[in-house]
């Protein structure tokens, strides 16, 4: 079962126009499309005013979806597929099962 990316996470996008850039998940969206700070579209637009016309410049936060990025493995910094890891651990004297999201490169824990 594959890990989803959640808010906080350090990704990288690795498809698309974008590819290359890193950010942070600000928000994941319902349909599996992610909002990156630091991953922006520019659109050019031109409004109309009583002088005549005036361009600029605009910056939006663009979705991304969520199978164009990979999360950034905090050991080895570099773009990591998320996996589930399923181990017990011992809580107020009772062992429960818990699902731990692990970096794949790594093995290490993620947040």
């Amino acid at each position: 079962m594959a890990a989803k990316i959640k808010a906080g996470d350090q990704v990288k996008v690795i498809r698309g126009k974008d590819r290359g850039k890193e950010g942070t998940v600000k928000r994941v969206l319902s349909d599996d499309r992610l909002i990156v700070e630091g991953v922006q579209i520019v659109k050019k637009h031109v409004r109309a005013t009583q002088q005549g016309q005036q361009s600029g410049i605009v910056s939006t936060e663009a979705p991304i979806h969520r199978s164009n990025v990979m999360v950034i493995d905090p050991e080895t910094k570099q773009p990591t597929r998320v996996g589930i890891v399923v181990k017990e651990e011992a809580r107020d004297g009772k062992v429960k099962t818990v699902r731990v999201r692990v970096a794949k490169k790594s093995g290490k824990e993620l947040a």
